[in-house]
């Protein structure tokens, strides 16, 4: 099997592309599991797949400075898409996988993206000892056993233009987002299970055809299942982080339809990581300027506005041309934010034509 036609195979049916919603999110998950209220997390299980759900990913952003101060941003993503609600072993194997890395500077974006088919052991993730890898791309944990799987990483991937090798060391909990973990997208209730382990410091190593640099600062992993994340009629997203210099944390989101008032949620997190779940409404995203960016018109200047928090901020993309030129492409890239409170963090677009 080409890896073209895996590529499709995984976006065409295991995501839906020719179903509904932003690519086929908001497909029906008859013969999937659904997340469900009153459902409990519990770790390390949960750092692990659920191969009965159509899809989920561990999504790490991280907001870099080398020894000048120059700023770098950097993802890691692997996500688990089910052609089937079960978990066959070999070729017959219904999980699929895909995997997207990053780095952005001030000029410059560099991203690629790998594929596999499960069961065949190229990729794929165990909870304890906790463990993500497709091909030479890892993330594995350096907790002994017994600790806390995520308190600390070790993460690598590579392009043909740039790698790197970072270590990110945990100072806070883990935080469930929505209701204990269960985050709703829609008016009409599509959910997914969701939590963030957003306390990370970074050390570590980029290599870019500039050459290698040392790097620090933060990062910020999302882990997130669902079978229908999204409304059929919702055609894409804007979803950021935050790490505030007071040691405060945001979460937030807005999913944007075609008939509906935009869907708005977020999760104010404070240093000691204590998390306040906002529903719709409370978050107000207003996109500002746009600019030109693989000929689309994208919002990299946006206006945050939480009234329970005094929060009104701006926040700015580091590099406008964050695109990610993926099979299903979308923009991503590090933020900075000014107003009511200064910090960086990330920033995610999708559906934008």
């Amino acid at each position: 099997m080409s890896v073209r036609f895996l590529a499709l195979l995984i976006v065409m049916t295991a995501t839906g592309a020719l179903a509904q919603g932003f690519a086929g999110l908001g497909t029906k998950s008859e013969g999937f599991s659904v997340p469900e209220p009153g459902h409990t997390l519990v770790f390390p299980d949960d750092h692990g797949p659920h191969p009965d759900f159509r899809i989920e990913w561990w999504y790490l952003t991280a907001n870099l400075n080398d020894g000048n101060g120059t700023d770098y941003g950097l993802q890691w993503t692997l996500f688990r898409s089910a052609l089937l609600p079960k978990a066959d072993n070999g070729w017959s194997a219904s999980q699929t996988w895909m995997a997207h890395a990053a780095v952005t500077t001030a000029n410059r974006h560099f991203s690629t993206e790998r594929f596999s088919r499960g069961g065949i052991g190229q990729a794929g993730v165990a909870a304890n000892p906790f463990s993500a890898w497709i091909d030479d791309w890892h993330m594995t944990s350096r907790s002994a056993a017994g600790e806390d799987q995520l308190a600390a990483l070790h993460v690598t991937a590579r392009g043909l233009d740039f790698s790197y090798d970072i270590k990110l060391t945990a100072s806070g909990p883990l935080v469930l987002h929505g209701e204990s973990g269960l985050s709703v997208k829609s008016a009409s209730g599509q959910a997914s299970y969701y939590y963030s382990q957003p306390f990370y410091t970074v050390t570590g190593k980029i290599n870019l055809p500039s050459g290698q640099v040392e790097v620090s600062g933060q990062a910020w992993l999302d882990r997130e299942w669902s079978s229908q994340p999204l409304d059929p009629d919702q055609t894409g997203w804007d979803w950021l982080s935050m790490h505030f210099d007071d040691g405060s944390k945001l979460m937030g989101f807005r999913l944007r339809s075609r008939s509906a008032e935009t869907y708005t949620s977020a999760t104010w997190i404070d240093p000691a990581g204590k998390a306040t779940a906002y529903g719709d409404g409370a978050l107000r995203m207003v996109p500002g300027p746009t600019q030109r960016v693989a000929d689309r018109e994208v919002p990299t200047v946006w206006r945050l506005q939480l009234a329970e928090r005094d929060l009104d901020i701006t926040i700015e993309a580091l590099n406008t041309q964050s695109w990610m030129e993926t099979l299903v492409p979308y923009w991503e890239g590090p933020v900075i934010a000014d107003g009511s409170h200064r910090g960086r963090g990330y920033l995610e677009m999708t559906g934008y034509q």
